[in-house]
């Protein structure tokens, strides 16, 4: 294996935004006993982020022990919620047939990079088909409290030691839609194709120093063709 192909979850393959939002209420009240006010945005920032936030910003004093027992109700209530994810959330336009496309080059590995939770972001892949593109075991995740470029180093390292191949810069790509994406990609070593169909405008994608723009994942070949050209086989 001599490519790796790294996906973000949210807006890039699938929409859950209104499950996620149910299941961080209840993990609040389970964590605090006390209702959800307020929700720190997302803005492609991992669940470990946006739980420390969300808890000061509806006045919670944070201590060391709220950032695990938070995670692992959020774990609780999203998996509760499973059922919920293919009707009231929605695959992104031509995730499937891309995330199938890019599966037939050669060496290539399919896994993720998103701020979600392990868990939680293979019961949102799954609710639609797509986790049998992933390999979740070389992913990098919300649970582990690093800058998202360095989880993509880890990724990296995690695929190294799995498949024996070396992945740098010059066979890693990541699949975002965010500026955070871009910058992870930039500072993380990867090349970067991103897809303005999250909250980051195509204009604001290439600000941010993205290798090629997509408006969606609509044309898989053209996804394809991307992903080769940010590759080399080693």
């Amino acid at each position: 294996m001599n490519r790796l192909v790294l996906w973000n979850v949210d807006l890039t393959l699938v929409d859950v935004t209104i499950v996620s939002r149910a299941a961080y209420a209840d993990a609040f009240r389970m964590v605090t006993g006390r209702p959800l006010v307020k929700l720190a945005p997302a803005m492609g920032r991992p669940d470990s982020e946006i739980v420390f936030e969300t808890l000061a910003v509806n006045g919670v004093a944070v201590e060391d022990h709220h950032l695990p027992r938070f995670l692992d109700a959020l774990t609780v209530s999203f998996a509760d919620k499973h059922r919920r994810l293919a009707k009231d959330g929605r695959m992104m336009p031509g995730a499937g047939d891309a995330l199938k496309a890019v599966s037939r080059l050669d060496g290539v590995v399919q896994s993720v990079l998103t701020g979600t939770i392990k868990g939680n972001a293979v019961h949102k892949l799954g609710a639609f088909g797509l986790d049998k593109w992933i390999d979740f075991e070389v992913g990098g995740y919300g649970e582990e409290v690093y800058p998202k470029a360095t989880l993509l180093q880890v990724a990296q390292g995690r695929a190294k030691a799995k498949y024996g191949s070396a992945f740098t810069a010059g066979n890693t790509v990541l699949i975002g839609d965010s500026t955070r994406d871009v910058q992870a990609a930039r500072i993380g070593g990867a090349g970067m194709i991103a897809v303005a169909s999250g909250r980051s405008t195509a204009a604001e994608l290439r600000e941010a120093g993205a290798d090629i723009v997509l408006p969606d994942l609509s044309n898989a070949s053209e996804v394809v063709a991307a992903v080769a050209r940010l590759t080399t086989l080693s």
